[in-house]
């Protein structure tokens, strides 16, 4: 859906999000199981970016992403991106990142936000923004494609989030359509995707993150050799019980170390946060202020034990 809107001195049609549903309704409706969902959670507190991929038109991929969107730490600031119309003019990096265009730096207290409980007049860093790519595609105006494209898998490079949806219907098919023109990311700037999910329609209404993957970024060793590991699985779906399985346990000091944790901490908040948000879905907390309420209290309510690492 899109509506037409005069936003940062210029006229663009948007993409309109659907209504919001809470991870906890998800939970309930099958979407994810509330082990995946604390894992998800975890992660995404830690600033690892999220890929909600689909194939088609009307599975659930906005409200899947809206939904988990949820689960970024307190005070980020969230810039949508504005599609074809997109100037990076509020991003201090663009011009290194690739960015080619002409554009005017906007001052720094005019920023194209989108906050829930951030402050808005402060200067774009990494360290506490993330970009919004409502769609990663040439389907729309509003979407997000090409070089605009471009530019934002490589801010996550330098510290940047991204949470955006993509068409695709498995993880190679995300990374052919990025790799392709006229985006053209190479495969280091495509091991900074973070986490991929995959979601399907499975009949009627019904939908299901059927593989979550864990998108492991390239790194040196000590000798300075370049060193590319495969994507992790983190969770798949089995149809014929419609049950998920888990695989999170096979990669734990490495998801611990992105987010800053140790590998025991990592796994006791894993099961925290699982029997937590089953808790709410028991309990029938589904709604979305209700449910943003109950996470934010567990935050506040829950103190950090002594196997956490300083970010």
């Amino acid at each position: 859906m899109a509506e037409t809107s005069f936003a940062r001195g210029r006229w663009a049609v948007r993409h309109v999000p659907p209504t919001p549903r809470s991870i906890v309704e998800l939970l309930r409706a099958g979407t994810l199981d509330a082990e995946l969902a604390a894992t998800l959670w975890l992660l995404i507190e830690g600033r690892v970016p999220i890929i909600v991929a689909a194939a088609g038109r009307g599975a659930g991929k906005s409200t899947l992403l809206g939904a988990l969107l949820d689960f970024l730490p307190p005070g980020m600031r969230t810039i949508e991106l504005a599609g074809m119309t997109e100037t990076f003019d509020w991003l201090p990096q663009a011009t290194e990142l690739g960015w080619d265009r002409p554009h005017v730096h906007a001052p720094e207290t005019e920023t194209p936000t989108a906050d829930r409980g951030a402050t808005s007049h402060r200067p774009v860093r990494p360290d506490d923004t993330v970009l919004l790519i409502p769609e990663l595609s040439d389907h729309l105006p509003s979407y997000t494609w090409g070089a605009e494209a471009r530019i934002a898998i490589r801010a996550a490079s330098i510290g940047y989030d991204i949470a955006a949806t993509i068409h695709a219907d498995e993880l190679e098919e995300v990374f052919d359509t990025l790799r392709r023109s006229p985006v053209g990311a190479d495969d280091d700037e495509l091991s900074r995707l973070g986490v991929v999910v995959i979601l399907r329609r499975i009949g009627g209404d019904a939908r299901r993150i059927v593989a979550a993957h864990y998108i492991r970024p390239t790194a040196r060793d000590e000798h300075g050799h370049v060193q590319r590991l495969g994507p992790a699985v983190l969770a798949t779906w089995d149809p014929s019980l419609d049950r998920f399985e888990h695989f999170g346990w096979g990669v734990t000091p490495e998801l611990a170390l992105r987010v800053g944790r140790k590998a025991g901490d990592f796994e006791l908040e894993v099961d925290r946060r699982r029997d937590y948000l089953a808790g709410l879905a028991k309990a029938g907390i589904v709604e979305v202020d209700a449910v943003r309420a109950a996470i934010d209290g567990y935050r506040t309510t829950t103190t950090p034990d002594s196997t956490s690492i300083a970010n």
